[in-house]
């Protein structure tokens, strides 16, 4: 056999770079939970009581317009017994937790405004966001988005970052903490992101490599560059491992391949197409992808409340079952509809990934002959219903046979 270890020796040798690599540019999950939105609210209208005012609409608009699980599953086409399970579990989630990813918008939600507005907003903003932070009000993911490293918006944008981060105490900046950088072009862009960021940590006393931040995919340029290559994977790259999540901006990347305003739309076949370039770049890298808004809100008389929440809905679970697990909400009447559709997609399959995953670890009868792979889909996807709510720990405990800590392991989630 002095042949056969001589030749497993050669090829270690020579896929040792190939190895490393992978390890490098495809480390797997990051070990921490995927928020299910993003909330944006313009800089100027967010303050220390934003989450709880967004709470109490929520609660309202689904006491109004769904005020029982009868008439969820009537609104929602859902089963009736699985709209009285889910039901308390949202209304509950609502007052708990109604906003998991929370983004101050100094962007388009904001604006352009003179200079010594935006500073006075950024500040209050910045402290705003520290006082929640200290006393554990704050969403478990937070941030701001900043103005573009386009040429026009960049001082601004670094300007805004810049004293954000100056204003808020060190309480803020830690691991839920992510800045947005929008209408990315280059990587160029994101290696200039990177450059600013640990300027900053140094300048401000943050922690080296702590600053993290997503990349909004809103121009063509970010999907096919000029090289006819997919820059966004590229930009992932020079993000040196800051980078956490890909969002895709519905409206901004519609209207720039000529998308007529009355078209655009998380489903239209151009968002497809991009976001499935950007869930190809993203897969294996630990980052994040995100769908899109709409911008058709829940508000007005009652039929119009429900149309849009039908509407939300229907592109909610389009998007989970796409495997894209996160979207942006822009209103308070969106989290009803956010909660109980993505609730009902995870209650609805949780018996039998529950089932499928006790074969697989304990063995016994089943239909299906599931691999390694899909064994970490089905805890995976079970894992996520945990971490939003829709499932209790000990149901998994029960209907699969193993515990939160062994569902992460075959989940594949790094751990610490």
């Amino acid at each position: 056999m002095s042949h056969f270890e001589d030749l497993a020796a050669r090829l270690d040798r020579e896929l040792a770079d190939a190895d490393a690599a992978l390890a490098a540019d495809y480390p797997g999950d990051r070990g921490v939970r995927q928020p299910v939105h993003t909330v944006y609210v313009p800089g100027d209208r967010y303050d220390e009581k934003t989450v709880v005012e967004w709470s109490a609409d929520s609660v309202t608009a689904l006491d109004e317009f769904g005020g029982s699980a009868a008439e969820v599953a009537a609104v929602f086409d859902l089963d009736p017994e699985l709209a009285e399970t889910i039901y308390d579990r949202v209304r509950a989630k609502l007052s708990a937790e109604p906003i998991e990813d929370l983004r101050i918008d100094f962007e388009d939600g904001y604006g352009d405004r003179p200079d010594a507005e935006e500073d006075a907003a950024v500040e209050a903003a910045a402290r705003a966001l520290a006082a929640t932070v200290r006393d554990g009000s704050a969403p478990p993911f937070h941030g701001i988005r900043i103005k573009s490293f386009e040429a026009p918006t960049r001082r601004r944008g670094l300007r805004t970052l810049d004293l954000f981060l100056a204003s808020a105490d060190q309480g803020v900046l830690g691991s839920g903490f992510v800045i947005t950088l929008p209408k990315v072009t280059s990587v160029e862009q994101v290696t200039a992101m990177v450059t600013a960021l640990s300027v900053l940590e140094d300048a401000h006393g943050i922690e080296s490599g702590s600053l993290r931040f997503e990349i909004q995919v809103e121009t063509p340029q970010a999907i096919l560059g000029s090289d006819g290559t997919a820059l966004v994977a590229r930009m992932i790259s020079a993000g040196d491992g800051r980078v956490t999540g890909l969002h895709y901006g519905t409206y901004d990347y519609s209207a720039s391949l000529g998308v007529a305003a009355a078209y655009q739309s998380m489903e239209h076949p151009v968002a497809d197409h991009a976001k499935d370039v950007m869930q190809v770049a993203a897969a294996g890298t630990g980052v994040f992808v995100s769908d899109g808004s709409t911008n058709v809100l829940p508000v007005g008389d009652p039929e119009a409340v429900r149309s849009a929440w039908r509407l939300h809905s229907r592109l909610v679970t389009r998007s989970l079952t796409r495997g894209i697990y996160q979207g942006w909400d822009l209103h308070p009447a969106q989290l009803p509809s956010r909660y109980l559709t993505t609730y009902a997609f995870f209650r609805d399959g949780l018996e039998v990934a529950s089932a499928r995953l006790r074969a697989y670890v304990h063995g016994g009868d089943s239909s299906y002959l599931d691999e390694p792979a899909t064994a970490a889909a089905l805890a995976a996807f079970v894992l996520r219903g945990v971490e939003c709510g829709a499932v209790a720990a000990d149901e998994i405990e029960r209907l699969a046979g193993i515990d939160q800590v062994k569902l992460a392991e075959l989940a594949r989630r790094r751990i610490g």
